[in-house]
Protein backbone atom coordinates (compact mmCIF):
# COMPACT_ATOMS: atom_id res chain seq x y z
CA UNK A 1 0.00 0.00 0.00
CA UNK A 2 1.18 3.29 -0.31
CA UNK A 3 1.99 5.92 1.80
CA UNK A 4 0.97 9.75 2.43
CA UNK A 5 1.91 13.06 3.93
CA UNK A 6 -0.85 15.41 5.08
CA UNK A 7 -1.05 18.98 5.78
CA UNK A 8 -3.22 21.45 6.78
CA UNK A 9 -2.36 24.88 7.02
CA UNK A 10 -3.91 28.72 7.11
CA UNK A 11 -2.80 31.39 4.12
CA UNK A 12 -3.63 35.21 4.05
CA UNK A 13 -5.38 35.82 1.61
CA UNK A 14 -3.53 38.86 0.28
CA UNK A 15 -0.91 35.97 -0.09
CA UNK A 16 -2.84 33.32 -1.93
CA UNK A 17 -1.06 33.93 -5.18
CA UNK A 18 2.43 34.01 -3.68
CA UNK A 19 1.58 30.46 -1.37
CA UNK A 20 0.46 28.84 -5.07
CA UNK A 21 3.35 29.99 -6.93
CA UNK A 22 5.09 28.19 -3.45
CA UNK A 23 3.16 25.29 -4.13
CA UNK A 24 3.98 24.80 -7.50
CA UNK A 25 7.39 24.73 -6.86
CA UNK A 26 7.52 22.51 -4.15
CA UNK A 27 5.29 19.90 -6.21
CA UNK A 28 7.64 20.10 -9.33
CA UNK A 29 10.43 19.40 -6.51
CA UNK A 30 8.48 16.32 -5.09
CA UNK A 31 7.47 14.77 -8.03
CA UNK A 32 11.11 15.05 -10.06
CA UNK A 33 11.98 13.11 -6.56
CA UNK A 34 9.62 10.67 -6.66
CA UNK A 35 6.48 11.23 -5.58
CA UNK A 36 3.45 9.37 -7.18
CA UNK A 37 0.74 12.85 -6.41
CA UNK A 38 1.37 16.36 -5.01
CA UNK A 39 -2.28 18.02 -4.12
CA UNK A 40 -2.83 21.36 -3.00
CA UNK A 41 -6.73 22.25 -2.59
CA UNK A 42 -8.18 25.92 -1.25
CA UNK A 43 -10.59 25.76 1.24
CA UNK A 44 -14.13 26.52 -0.30
CA UNK A 45 -16.77 25.14 2.45
CA UNK A 46 -14.92 24.36 5.62
CA UNK A 47 -17.05 26.29 8.07
CA UNK A 48 -16.13 27.42 11.66
CA UNK A 49 -16.96 24.51 13.82
CA UNK A 50 -18.29 24.42 17.53
CA UNK A 51 -15.86 22.20 19.06
CA UNK A 52 -13.46 21.23 15.58
CA UNK A 53 -12.83 21.76 12.11
CA UNK A 54 -10.58 22.64 9.60
CA UNK A 55 -9.95 26.57 10.48
CA UNK A 56 -10.09 25.76 13.97
CA UNK A 57 -7.30 23.46 14.09
CA UNK A 58 -5.00 25.83 12.47
CA UNK A 59 -6.07 28.97 14.55
CA UNK A 60 -7.64 30.43 11.05
CA UNK A 61 -8.23 34.51 10.83
CA UNK A 62 -10.87 36.08 9.26
CA UNK A 63 -8.44 37.16 6.67
CA UNK A 64 -6.77 33.79 5.95
CA UNK A 65 -7.93 30.50 3.91
CA UNK A 66 -7.27 27.22 4.85
CA UNK A 67 -5.17 25.04 2.52
CA UNK A 68 -5.27 21.11 2.49
CA UNK A 69 -2.73 19.21 0.95
CA UNK A 70 -1.50 15.74 0.49
CA UNK A 71 1.83 14.27 -1.42
CA UNK A 72 1.59 10.42 -1.95
CA UNK A 73 4.70 8.00 -2.38
CA UNK A 74 5.23 4.19 -3.37
CA UNK A 75 5.50 3.33 0.37
CA UNK A 76 7.25 4.47 3.42
CA UNK A 77 10.71 3.94 3.01
CA UNK A 78 10.21 5.94 -0.81
CA UNK A 79 8.54 8.53 1.27
CA UNK A 80 11.38 8.60 3.65
CA UNK A 81 14.09 9.08 1.17
CA UNK A 82 12.13 11.25 -0.97
CA UNK A 83 11.97 13.59 1.94
CA UNK A 84 16.11 13.38 2.37
CA UNK A 85 16.38 14.73 -1.27
CA UNK A 86 13.31 17.53 -1.16
CA UNK A 87 14.92 18.51 2.08
CA UNK A 88 18.23 18.92 0.64
CA UNK A 89 17.04 20.56 -3.00
CA UNK A 90 18.44 23.90 -3.05
CA UNK A 91 15.14 24.97 -4.95
CA UNK A 92 13.35 24.94 -1.59
CA UNK A 93 16.05 26.46 0.32
CA UNK A 94 15.60 30.03 1.94
CA UNK A 95 14.11 32.54 4.56
CA UNK A 96 11.37 30.29 5.86
CA UNK A 97 9.99 33.67 8.09
CA UNK A 98 9.44 35.08 4.20
CA UNK A 99 6.86 31.84 3.39
CA UNK A 100 2.99 32.73 2.53
CA UNK A 101 1.92 31.74 5.99
CA UNK A 102 2.62 30.49 9.20
CA UNK A 103 4.65 27.43 10.00
CA UNK A 104 4.07 27.10 13.56
CA UNK A 105 0.13 26.62 12.51
CA UNK A 106 0.35 23.99 10.17
CA UNK A 107 -0.55 20.51 10.92
CA UNK A 108 0.82 17.94 8.85
CA UNK A 109 2.07 13.81 9.47
CA UNK A 110 2.22 10.48 7.93
CA UNK A 111 -0.15 8.54 7.14
CA UNK A 112 0.07 4.91 5.51
CA UNK A 113 -2.80 4.23 3.21
CA UNK A 114 -4.94 1.14 4.10
CA UNK A 115 -7.95 1.52 1.19
CA UNK A 116 -7.43 2.97 -2.27
CA UNK A 117 -10.35 2.52 -4.53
Amino acid sequence: MSYADGFVLAVPKARLEEYKEMARKAGAVWKEHGALAYVECIGDDVPYGELTSFPRAVQAKEDEIVVFAWVVYENRAARDEILKKVFADPRLQGDHAAMPFDGKRMIYGGFEVFLEL
